[in-house]
């Protein structure tokens, strides 16, 4: 426990690996579960019960673990549940479940999630996300894999967003955004398809021509979206599958982005 800094305070019944770092006045309460290769800044705040991966940096003033903003939370034992290789920059918020929902809200790995983000009850992260400054996510919001959010994103409760979409500075979203879309404003619209995105994590040419081929039809073509989505359905390339899918799923709750 040389790695706790004296000023520290550790509730007796956290749990951390024994190369856990405590920098000084941080606070660790009851509950809290820590594995190996993790950092704590100096008066970061961990509240119970939440569970916390490896190699996990969590910076000064970050208040991680605390009960949910929600008056209909009446001290249920929900849980915070954070993932492998995240950072977790200065004053981020990030609280537990509720009952009403998924009892648990969960950060993947490997998310980056910088200073001033809010990511509240019941929300779902997936790995490999950007949150830029002050992106704040309301209740039961999903983030899947590698989108990224631009600073001051404004998201609403249950919305969705998919896989390698992005939002720009300053967009506030009312409804899902599908898979590889970029959107700006307030509120938010679609403004094309996230090709340096794709580029940059892979994508070939040809992946990422099907993929504005597919935005050119949600979006630039008139069509309604049911026909649109059944159009997207009959292709083989399982990105577009994937934007199919998505678009479906959200006609039964906030409806996409359009």
């Amino acid at each position: 426990m040389s790695n706790i800094h004296p000023t520290a305070i550790i509730d007796s019944k956290a749990e951390l690996a024994d190369d856990v770092e405590v920098s000084p006045y941080a606070v660790i309460g009851a509950g809290v579960k820590m594995d190996s290769g993790c950092w704590v800044g100096p008066h970061a705040v961990i509240e119970g019960p939440t569970t916390i991966g490896k190699d996990n940096r969590i910076f000064q003033f970050a208040s991680v673990g605390a009960e949910p903003q929600d008056k209909k939370y009446k001290g249920e034992p929900t849980t915070l549940e954070i993932g492998d290789r995240n950072v977790i920059r200065e004053n981020v918020t990030i609280n537990r479940g509720t009952v009403q929902d998924i009892g648990k809200t969960v950060i993947g790995d490997d998310n980056w999630i910088m200073a001033y983000v809010h990511i509240a009850h019941d929300c779902v992260v997936g790995n490999n996300t950007i949150f830029a400054n002050n992106a704040t996510l309301a209740g039961h919001v999903t983030i899947h894999d590698y989108a990224l959010l631009g600073g001051f994103t404004l998201v609403h409760q249950f919305c969705h967003i998919g896989e390698y979409a992005m939002t720009g500075m300053g967009t506030s979203l009312g409804k899902d955004l599908p898979p590889y879309i970029t959107a700006y404003g307030a509120p938010g619209v679609p403004r094309g398809f996230n090709n340096e995105g794709l580029k940059r994590n892979g994508f070939t040419a040809e992946q990422r021509s099907n993929v504005k081929d597919a935005y050119k039809l949600l979006y630039r073509q008139d069509q309604p979206l049911s026909e649109a989505i059944s159009q997207l359905q009959a292709s083989d390339d399982p990105n577009i599958q994937l934007m199919a899918d998505f678009c479906l799923r959200s006609q039964s709750g906030r409806g996409i982005i359009r």
